[in-house]
């Protein structure tokens, strides 16, 4: 493949960071990292070409920061800057940062950007080409007063959104007027704290929607086309935790209708380079547009597997003037993947981030499993960003054949010294709703609620074990009866109760 660049700074951290570097080394690219002081023996860093400090742990003062940004680019004789997911991906001040200082934004234009990047004005757009919609607003609302109006005329429940960004940051479900202040109050300050605006829209709440979404790509030469569905629904706090593709609900003429509707929009502002527009599904399979991330999504390796084209790169080529150099007809799909992300959480205490140091890592391998991590034992989970360390996918020739290989992978993956939600993922593989494709957004809410109480009593055995141990040794006993050695860390590590899924 042609390389359309010889040096590319990655302004970001994690295992996207890592998966950008693997792709600039396979184009012969020289990768350029850049860290915060918490990150100083990260991964990316580890692995770069070259890597640069930006300053202090607060994303405001590094990953966050613009100019330090630019300046390092310029320093280190980058010719252009991936953004990856978060952080500064979807700025629309940071692309043009980028084009005034003579850089390549390998990502789509300002202009494209704030047309769909701002959920308010994809919604405009999206009206304006006839693509279905959830009711809601086409302005963010700039007053209480305003979003209660609002919400009174689409009804409730409604959804507080953030204008700006995704991930889950800065959405407030609202079921009553009475709790409209407040959500909107923490709504804004979510948005201003994560993405630097603090505008927010209101939407019609779906009670039972799936979450559907389309990979686009588009070159400069207008060649715009889709590379299918991913299945998003599995979600906790509005952030996925596994995905799939294709979906089990979309057929050949659903996937034919979502794909062109998600290419009309993306054309008709001039939107160049990889995408994804998101959509909500009834039960009807009516669809109705979301929002568009106007960057490269956590899930994107699952398009990978099926499609057999590499988005990253792809993204690389197209930022350096290339065309797509095929069509809608040349995209095919192959089998079935499935992504599953790997937290620093305890998700049987309400996700509470588990920071801290990773003292044991094994991770799964075999036929078509791929572990896109941004951690190594050793390596150091801080508490100031994103807790996600590493996305596990894998691809089966269908579903069940899929489902069963992440079933087995995820029983090998092991870490020792921080909670995951790997004991989580297990019991989503084993879930029969999921196993049959009966999943929505609510999927995951339910099922923690019906295995809360059993989780409950297992918890307090565990604390009356533990309570026996303490008294034990209180009594000046060092050694536990029956036994001269202590348990390995592998089998420290797992969660009783949690190690076989139902």
């Amino acid at each position: 493949m042609k390389t359309p660049f010889r040096k590319i700074l990655i302004a970001n951290r994690g295992e996207i960071a890592v998966r950008i570097i693997r792709a600039c080394r396979e184009l012969g690219i020289t990768s350029v990292a850049v860290f915060s002081e918490a990150d100083r023996e990260a991964l990316h860093v580890l692995m770069a070409d070259e890597a640069y400090l930006l300053g202090p742990p607060p994303a405001a003062e590094s990953y966050l920061a613009i100019e330090k940004i630019i300046r390092t680019a310029k320093a280190s004789g980058a010719e252009a800057v991936h953004p990856g997911y978060g952080f500064l991906a979807e700025n629309a001040a940071f692309a043009e940062a980028c084009i005034q200082a003579g850089l390549v934004f390998i990502g789509p234009p300002p202009a494209a950007m704030r047309a769909l990047g701002d959920k308010t004005a994809a919604r405009r757009a999206a009206l304006a080409k006839n693509v279905p919609m959830v009711p809601g607003t086409t302005e963010p609302v700039g007053s209480e007063d305003e979003a209660a109006r609002a919400a009174r005329e689409i009804g409730y429940p409604v959804m507080l959104k953030a204008a700006m960004g995704g991930g889950g940051k800065g959405l407030r479900l609202v079921r009553s007027e009475g709790e409209l202040a407040s959500a909107l109050r923490m709504a804004r300050s979510e948005a201003g704290s994560a993405f630097g605006d603090s505008s927010v829209y209101v939407e019609k709440y779906l009670e039972e929607p799936r979450h559907i979404e389309i990979q686009v790509l588009a070159d400069s030469q207008g060649t715009t086309i889709h590379l299918g569905e991913r299945e998003c629904s599995i979600q906790r706090r509005h952030q996925k935790l596994v995905e799939e593709c294709p979906s089990p609900m979309v057929d050949d003429a659903m996937r034919k209708r979502m794909g062109e509707a998600a290419c009309r929009l993306v054309a008709a502002v001039g939107y160049v380079n990889a995408g994804t527009v998101e959509f909500l599904v009834d039960r009807q399979k009516n669809f109705f547009f979301l929002e568009m991330n106007t960057r490269l999504q956590v899930e994107h390796p699952v398009t990978e597997l099926v499609t057999g084209r590499d988005l990253v790169k792809e993204q690389i080529r197209i930022a350096g003037g290339e065309t797509l150099g095929y069509g809608q007809a040349d995209v095919t799909w192959t089998g079935w993947a499935i992504e599953c992300r790997i937290y620093a959480e305890d998700p049987y205490r309400n996700f509470m981030p588990s920071p801290g140091t990773i003292i044991g890592l094994r991770t799964p391998a075999g036929p078509w499993v791929r572990d896109d991590s941004g951690v190594y034992e050793g390596a150091a989970v801080p508490i100031f960003y994103d807790s996600l360390i590493s996305k596990l996918i894998v691809w089966g020739p269908d579903r069940a054949a899929a489902i069963a290989r992440m079933a087995r992978a995820l029983a090998e993956y092991k870490v020792v010294g921080v909670r995951t939600t790997i004991p989580l993922l297990q019991h989503i593989m084993a879930h029969p709703d999921f196993v049959a494709g009966r999943v929505s957004t609510h999927f995951l809410d339910g099922m923690l609620r019906a295995e809360r109480p059993e989780a409950e009593g297992r918890h307090r055995t565990v604390a009356l074990i533990a309570a026996a141990l303490a008294g034990y040794e209180r009594a000046g006993r060092t050694t536990l009866p029956l036994t001269s050695s202590r348990p390995s860390a592998w089998k420290s590590s797992a969660r009783p109760g949690w190690s076989r899924p139902r």
